[in-house]
């Protein structure tokens, strides 16, 4: 594993997140590229780095991102991902934008490297991240999405991860008046039949009542058209169910994958994940 940087194409709001941290795991002979995306806060990052050493084997080249206020990305105090737990939407769809902005600035690294192909594989939050990319980025021929999800509405009033953003919401609010789940179910409207108005990605800053649709994994999964890989945790509290089932639907070239295990519990799964992943980036099943 070797660590390699890059100034970012944005102005990050922690002048840590300047610069672009990214370990590469450089098998002998390369393959295919695969991005990987981690979920928020740092304590998941070591865990996951033993993806890298594993794809490596199959000749798989991976590029490991640290996404912005991450790590050492992050002032020291940070526990990780804190600007991307806020109430206004305004905030948030600048902080996805920079996230998704590293994977596509990432994409340019690669393709001056080698020229294999190039996947992008996320959990969690850098499932979210995966979806969004997928969608904006065509240079990107596979994606794999495991234990993630779509529409705010579950994950903000439901998963226990966010606790602290819902205290945020009751205490301060935001633009658009939303301090409870019933504001938000108000606010965002028939969230299906908003997202069936998109006819392109363009739409998704223009249709939606609520500036939330803007970074949401949902509004962009239809515009998702490579080959996914979609990990589905039967037990995960972290992701409710309803989120899943969400961002599930949307996706329309789908393979899944059930997990019997909750959103932690599939690391103990790692080694079958990571089989039916080169399955699919080499085989393609």
């Amino acid at each position: 594993m070797r660590l390699i940087t890059f100034d970012a194409s944005y102005d990050p709001i922690a002048e840590e997140s300047k610069t672009v941290r990214v370990y590469v795991f450089e098998p002998e002979k390369i393959e295919r590229n695969l991005i990987f995306l981690h979920g928020i806060g740092n304590g998941n990052i070591p865990y996951l780095l033993w993806f890298g050493e594993k794809f490596r084997e199959y000749n798989i080249k991976t590029w490991f991102l640290i996404l912005p206020y991450h790590e050492k990305r992050a002032p020291e105090n940070w526990s990780g991902g804190e600007p991307f737990y806020h109430s206004s939407p305004s905030f948030c769809v600048k902080r996805f934008d920079e996230a998704v902005q590293d994977v596509i600035d990432l994409v340019d690294v690669v393709k001056r490297d080698n020229d294999k192909p190039i996947s992008l594989m996320g959990f969690s939050f850098g499932g979210m991240i995966t979806t969004i990319a997928l969608a904006r980025e065509k240079r990107i021929e596979k994606g794999v999405i495991c234990c993630s999800g779509g529409d705010w509405r579950w994950i903000n009033w439901y998963s226990p991860y966010t606790e602290r953003l819902r205290e945020l919401y009751r205490k301060n609010g935001n633009e658009y008046g939303c301090r409870s789940e019933k504001d938000c179910i108000k606010n965002r409207r028939n969230a299906p039949e908003i997202i069936k108005s998109f006819n392109s990605i363009e739409d998704i800053r223009k249709k939606p009542p609520v500036g939330c649709y803007f970074y949401d994994p949902a509004s962009f999964a239809p515009f998702v058209d490579q080959k996914v890989l979609f990990f589905w945790a039967l037990f995960d509290h972290v992701i409710p169910y309803q989120s899943y089932a969400c961002l599930h639907k949307l996706l329309k070239n789908k393979k899944t994958v059930y997990l019997p295990s909750g959103h932690k519990g599939s690391y103990f799964f790692r080694r079958y994940i990571a089989k039916r992943v080169v399955r699919f980036l080499i085989d393609d099943e």
